[in-house]
């Protein structure tokens, strides 16, 4: 019966180390953006401005202010637009601060356009954002935006 009982515990506890670690709030955040630009940005989704933005959310870029009707808005419009082009974001985070439900984030925003496998277009952008934890977590507040001529 010992014996069994060890066998028993060596199991549960070898499985023990590849349980998953929940993501680290920095994490999240960075995940958060990744997201947000994959989903919004690079799939024309406009459902997922919904997904990653609180209803309050403002986007301030190159002088304008961006809501998220506007954005849904240039979803539909970019979507049909696209010809077949795809926009790949890489970011480069530069610091995330996290404070219990608020945080902050400075990152640089690398955005390859390509078409039929072709890269035609590189864009660079400095910006920042705010977020808040909601309960169905993290979501964007605010964006402040900056193109990067290189």
């Amino acid at each position: 019966m010992i014996r069994i009982v060890s066998l028993f515990s060596l199991f549960i506890f070898s499985f023990e180390g590849f349980a998953q670690k929940p993501a680290t709030d920095e994490q999240q955040i960075k995940d958060l953006i990744q997201n947000a630009f994959d989903g919004v940005w690079s799939d024309f989704d406009e459902s997922a401005v919904d997904k990653f933005h609180t209803p309050d959310f403002l986007l301030l870029e190159h002088g304008k202010v961006w809501t998220n009707d506007i954005i849904k808005g240039y979803q539909v419009k970019g979507k049909s637009n696209s010809q077949g082009m795809k926009r790949v974001n890489t970011f480069e985070f530069i610091k995330v601060e996290v404070s219990e439900n608020t945080a902050w984030c400075a990152y640089e925003n690398f955005a390859a356009i390509s078409k039929d496998g072709d890269v035609i277009r590189k864009l660079e952008w400095l910006e920042s954002v705010n977020a808040v934890r909601t309960p169905d977590g993290w979501k964007l507040v605010m964006m402040h935006s900056t193109r990067v001529n290189r």
